[in-house]
């Protein structure tokens, strides 16, 4: 009889799609352990969030990924240990054990691994970034720490983007962060164009940026990946821009996540390739 598997889990509303259970139990594969994951998803369960963060805990999962719309909901009952992250005010990492449940945000540090990997040492320069929810918070924390000149936040909920706008100037940053009342506004003379709503999604659809926003800039992220080729992404290829897609951020996510479920570090390429596989292997 094996050893108990490593249970994991994602609690999110709109997570049918996501490929993260793929990408965990091949990392148990991949570091010789044995890995479960499950989607979680709370009216599924007939649960709030927080009943469902409790059952995890109590059921004996090891640790949970967190993604929209709970990842700021979540922090008031984690220990985090983070100064960084308790600046951000969202986690997306949640990892069991004795006393409260410990919490990361490798939306945070995935983006700026993903970013390295995709435009080298190319600082972003002036960014109009669009969405200051959950994740939203982790990539402008990110930005700023990638050393971008200028942020532009514009959110439909105001409020979400001056929380934002607040607590990166509450920090010893040298960027410049500036509230845009319009994305069209946010995007005048900008460089790059960054996504972090769920606008695109599977279920959702749509572009977050007007198409004539986007020609001129030189390069584009959107932090959705369930499809990867999201109308926005479509457009910014049209336009030239140069791309990272949110599978770059949604892969290194997960590498650093799984690190602090498993204390294991992935070898990233064969992880890289085994997603490939299996994913050339789901029927269309």
């Amino acid at each position: 009889m094996g050893p108990s598997p490593i249970r994991l889990g994602l609690i999110g509303d709109n997570i049918a799609a996501s490929r993260s259970p793929a990408l965990h139990r091949l990392g148990g594969q991949l570091t010789g352990l044995a890995v479960s994951y499950d989607l979680l998803r709370p009216a599924d369960l007939g649960k709030n969030f927080e009943d469902v963060l409790a059952w995890a805990e109590a059921d004996g999962y090891r640790g949970l990924n967190i993604t929209y719309p709970y990842k700021e909901r979540v922090i008031a009952h984690l220990d985090v240990p983070d100064p960084a992250v308790r600046a951000i005010g969202a986690c997306n990492t949640v990892l069991f054990g004795s006393g409260k449940p410990k919490g990361w945000n490798t939306d945070y540090s995935g983006f700026m691994a993903g970013y390295r990997h995709v435009f080298g040492d190319r600082a972003p320069g002036r960014v109009a970034m669009a969405g200051a929810g959950g994740v939203g918070r982790a990539i402008a924390f990110a930005l700023c720490q990638l050393g971008a000149s200028e942020l532009r936040l514009f959110d439909v909920d105001a409020s979400k983007a001056a929380a934002v706008a607040a607590a990166l100037r509450s920090l010893p940053v040298k960027t410049i962060v500036v509230l845009a009342n319009s994305i069209e506004e946010a995007c005048r003379d900008a460089d790059g164009l960054v996504n972090s709503t769920p606008v695109g999604m599977v279920g959702i659809g749509g572009c977050p940026f007007p198409i004539e926003t986007i020609r001129g800039r030189r390069w584009a992220f959107d932090a959705v990946y369930t499809p990867v080729d999201t109308p926005f992404m479509l457009a910014a290829r049209d336009a030239g821009l140069a791309l990272m897609s949110g599978y770059e951020l949604f892969f290194y996510q997960g590498v650093d996540a799984f690190r602090h479920f498993t204390g294991r570090d992935v070898p990233q390429a064969a992880l890289r390739d085994a997603l490939r596989r299996g994913e050339a292997q789901v029927p269309a």
